[in-house]
């Protein structure tokens, strides 16, 4: 069992924006201005990965690396080996190409992409650290498969490449694999369920659905589009929004809730739960203390269990997070 929040996703070259001062010697160019001859090339090198990815062959993956990555090969194995699961016995669908042109940078730097479409009316951004000068593509797929056995075929999992050009050949130089459903829903059912919460007055339950959603419609973090900005904004509104450390009381116990997240290390809807702990070290005494947390959570904000699989315990105790345990939301009183 997976304990910690660890996702799929392994990048050398490139990583999520942290610092703010960017570069802009960078172009970006979207899938439909590409010509035809960078379009075909990029389109076949994703979609030989992709297809790779979702029937784990790792020889074709090792054989497409970027130079400057080939020592990390385990890591990039151990990932795409987590990632099975989201995408098995799928088909991948390559939806969304850009060509990122970072030559006229002089050294690695945070660099902003700015991918507009032909009529300039949608602007998607990629921002990337630690960029070295080159030709780069980031290009998206939809898995598309069964989420069970019978079901009608769904978009079940994405998958996320980071190219760039050696030579005249693309090779992979980062790869991320997320699922598209969790629990059976997508990105656009996590995000009306938290319009609909929010509207209820349900503020935490509909702070976290659309976290849920966010990490549903894209596979990577370094990308934003005016959809996912719309979101943002709609979470930013809620009133009430989570503030920690927030104290909830058990008995004749106060306990003091670190942090309330998103998790789905366990390809399922959950939160995680960060408290302050007595410093108990027996399991049977960590379990009681965690159930006691989680129900007196649930009390406190009864909304919680809707939309959501379960709840992952993660006690505090003189700066040290220990992971306890998950329970369904119908297992914790």
């Amino acid at each position: 069992m997976v304990l910690a929040n660890k996702w799929v996703s392994f990048l050398i070259l490139s990583g999520l924006l942290a610092a703010p001062a960017l570069s802009s010697a960078s172009t970006c160019t979207s899938q439909a201005e590409l010509n035809a001859t960078d379009r075909n090339a990029l389109a076949e090198a994703a979609q030989r990965l992709a297809v790779a990815v979702v029937r784990q062959d790792m020889s074709t993956i090792q054989a497409s690396l970027l130079p400057a990555v080939t020592q990390q090969w385990d890591a990039i194995r151990g990932a795409i080996e987590q990632g099975a699961s989201d995408v098995k016995g799928g088909q991948p669908q390559l939806n969304n190409i850009y060509l990122l042109d970072a030559t006229a940078l002089t050294a690695p730097a945070d660099t902003q992409f700015f991918c507009s479409n032909a009529d300039g009316s949608m602007t998607v951004t990629i921002s990337l650290s630690t960029l070295p000068p080159g030709k780069f593509a980031v290009v998206q797929a939809y898995v598309v498969g069964s989420p069970t056995p019978g079901a009608v075929p769904a978009i079940v999992g994405q998958i996320a490449f980071i190219l760039g050009l050696d030579g005249s050949a693309w090779k992979l130089g980062g790869v991320f694999v997320r699922p598209a459903m969790l629990g059976g829903h997508d990105g656009v059912w996590f995000w009306l369920r938290a319009r609909e919460l929010a509207r209820s007055d349900s503020h935490w339950a509909a702070y976290y659905a659309y976290q849920a959603a966010r990490y549903l419609l894209l596979p990577v973090d370094f990308i934003s589009s005016p959809n996912l900005e719309r979101l943002e904004q709609e979470q930013a509104q809620i009133r009430n929004q989570p503030v920690f450390p927030y104290p909830l009381t058990a008995g004749d116990r106060t306990w003091k809730v670190v942090n309330v997240r998103f998790d789905p290390a366990l390809r399922e809807a959950d939160l995680g739960v960060t408290y302050e702990s007595a410093g108990v070290t027996d399991p049977a005494a960590q379990r009681t203390e965690a159930i006691s947390v989680l129900g007196a959570l649930l009390k406190a904000q009864p909304a919680l269990r809707q939309g959501f699989h379960g709840l992952w315990a993660y006690a505090s105790s003189e700066g040290k997070v220990t992971p306890v345990m998950e329970l369904p939301m119908n297992q914790i009183p």
